[in-house]
This record gives structure tokens, C-alpha cells and sequence, in this order.
């Protein structure tokens, strides 16, 4: 780590001679594997990012980056290039130069698009115009799929995935993650987009599951309360849904902590996903696949298939 970013802080140089300290043969001793978090939103500071992938054991981050922070993004990536693989940008898709712009950052440098999170059809023509796009620049979009307020004013997005299987049909060259409520809830043949985060049995059947092996051009993002909800709420799916789709599932965290070990808000007042208050969505969705995944399995959820998808250069 270069500490010349430092210099006028005796406090931040500290710091900085802790995270260093801290070897990526060291860090990938505790899960057995390297792990990339593909579903790292970045944080303001260098040191920040890092307090968080040293805490729960991860190697490598990929960020997720709104458009006007790519800056900061590519600058991560330029002083911590062990540490920081790639990033995808997001910006507001009903906003006419949206495309335009997601576009422009792509050939600076980005590896997709996303998160996309906006209050629109999954279908709809916000939407489609940044399927082509993704299409054409051979680049992932990362989907947030929901059904459900989490709270009284925050609406849905990307609504429709119900229908969802008619976009991948229709673009048949994009590479779709899902990611997120409806998404994870659908694993469930019974879901009616009536609840969050459904703790009842997995009835087998559910589009999710279906979809991911029907579709090349689908991909699983285990990330967020959603997606370990998914992994938690059925002990006699999870291991067949991972060996399932070995090749189509990858880790990534969203997890909102500041260390690692689930500090300060780790669900940002979400009332639906309180069982994980208080702990790192990382260290407890890693957990769960370490326990059903063999170490050739865990080794493709937690780093080979992120980089495939998102077309990174492995840092290992």
C-alpha cells in the first residue's frame, strides 16, 4: 500500500500499516479459498473499503459504483490493484442519456452495468435500451429485482420478474445477474410476491431455480439478506441448489458494516432482514456455503465464477 496518501495523519499511516500488514496468503487462509466479494458497494475512503474486506476475510472486492463516484472506483483499483478487480457502473435509467453515459464509462474502463436499482419495469423500455447496450459492450448487468417495500416510502424496483424469462429469450447475448428479493424469494414455486424475505420450506419448482438452468445467459448473485435468506430458509435445498448450478452461482456480500464483523448499521434499518443486525451478511453467507459446498464447489462460488462473469483478470 502506498502510504504517501497518508502523510499528514499519524492516525490514517497507522491504519494503513495494520491493513498492509495483512498478507493475501493470510486473508485467504480462513475461508480455505481466495474469496472475491462481487457485490461490494464501494466506500468513500481506501481505508474503509479495506476495513471491510480485512474483517470478513476476503481477498478482493468487485465495486459496484454509482456513475459519478467511478472516479474514485478507478482510483481504488489503481493504489490497491491486489486488492480491487473491477467495477460496474449505475446510473438513473429513465434519464435520456443514460446509455449515452453508461456506455462512455464502459470504455473507460467499467466491467457492466449495475447495480440497476430504479423504480421501473424489469421489462420495460428503460430497461431494454440497457440490455442492447450491455449486449453490444459484452458487458453483465447487475440486476436489483423487488416485489416488496421494505419500508413505507420506498417503492418497488424493477418489478415484472415474473415475466422476466421473455427478456432473456429476447436478448439472448446480454449476461443477466439477479440479485435481491424477488429474485432469491422465487427459488420457491409458491411466491407471490407477498413477502421480503419468505422463511417458510422451498417448494421445488421455482422459476429461479429453473431459469438458471434453462438460460445460459443468467447468473445468481448469492449476495444480501435475499440471497443467504435463500440459502438459510431450507437446509435440505441448499446443497443440491449449490451443486445445481455450480457454474452459474457467485458470492458477493452487500453488506453494509464497517468492519467486517458486522459494526454500525450492517442492515441499514432494514426490518425484514433484522436476524442479520449486528453481523456481516459476508461472514454468514460464507459460512453457509463452506458448509454445503465441497472445497472445489466453494472455490468456484467464492472466486472463479465471479471473475468469469464480470470477465476479470484473476488476481490470485
Amino acid at each position: 500500500m502506498s502510504r504517501r496518501r497518508f502523510v499528514g495523519s499519524a492516525v490514517t499511516v497507522a491504519a494503513a500499516r495494520v491493513l498492509q500488514s495483512q498478507s493475501p496468503s493470510t486473508r485467504s487462509v480462513e475461508w480455505g479459498s481466495p474469496v472475491i466479494d462481487c457485490h461490494f458497494h464501494q466506500r468513500p475512503t481506501l481505508e474503509a473499503n479495506l476495513a471491510h474486506l480485512n474483517g470478513s476475510g476476503c481477498q478482493a472486492a468487485y465495486l459496484l459504483s454509482r456513475l459519478q463516484s467511478a472516479d474514485d472506483a478507478k482510483r481504488f483499483l489503481a493504489g490497491e490493484p491486489t486488492r480491487f478487480a473491477g467495477y460496474s457502473v449505475s446510473t438513473d435509467v429513465t434519464a435520456a442519456d443514460a446509455v449515452k453515459l453508461l456506455t462512455e464509462a464502459v470504455k473507460a474502463g467499467a466491467h457492466g452495468f449495475g447495480e440497476v436499482k430504479f423504480h421501473v419495469d424489469a421489462d420495460g423500455p428503460e430497461m431494454r435500451r440497457l440490455y442492447a447496450a450491455a449486449a453490444e459492450l459484452n458487458v453483465p448487468v447487475t440486476i436489483h429485482f423487488q416485489e416488496v417495500p421494505h419500508t413505507p416510502t420506498e417503492g418497488v424496483f424493477n418489478t415484472g420478474f415474473k415475466r422476466f424469462d421473455k427478456i432473456l429469450k429476447e436478448f439472448p447475448k446480454t449476461t443477466f445477474v439477479g440479485h435481491c428479493d424477488a429474485f432469491w424469494a422465487n427459488v420457491s414455486a409458491d411466491y407471490a410476491n407477498d413477502k421480503d424475505y419468505p422463511r417458510t420450506p422451498i417448494i421445488r419448482g421455482g422459476i429461479t431455480d429453473k431459469w438458471l438452468g434453462d438460460y445460459p445467459n443468467l447468473f445468481g448473485d448469492l449476495s444480501a439478506n435475499s440471497g443467504n435468506n435463500a440459502l438459510t430458509r431450507d437446509p435440505s435445498f441448499t446443497a443440491y441448489f449449490l451443486s445445481r448450478h455450480q457454474h452459474k452461482l457467485f458470492f458477493g456480500s452487500d453488506c453494509a458494516c464497517t468492519d467486517g464483523h458486522g459494526g454500525g448499521v450492517s442492515q441499514q434499518g432494514n426490518p425484514g432482514a433484522a436476524r442479520l443486525a449486528g453481523k456481516c451478511v459476508a461472514r454468514e453467507t460464507l459460512a453457509v456455503l463452506k458448509a454445503n459446498a465441497s472445497p472445489d464447489l466453494f472455490h468456484d462460488l467464492v472466486w472463479s465464477n465471479g471473475h468469469k462473469v464480470y470477465g476479470l483478470t484473476s488476481l490470485s
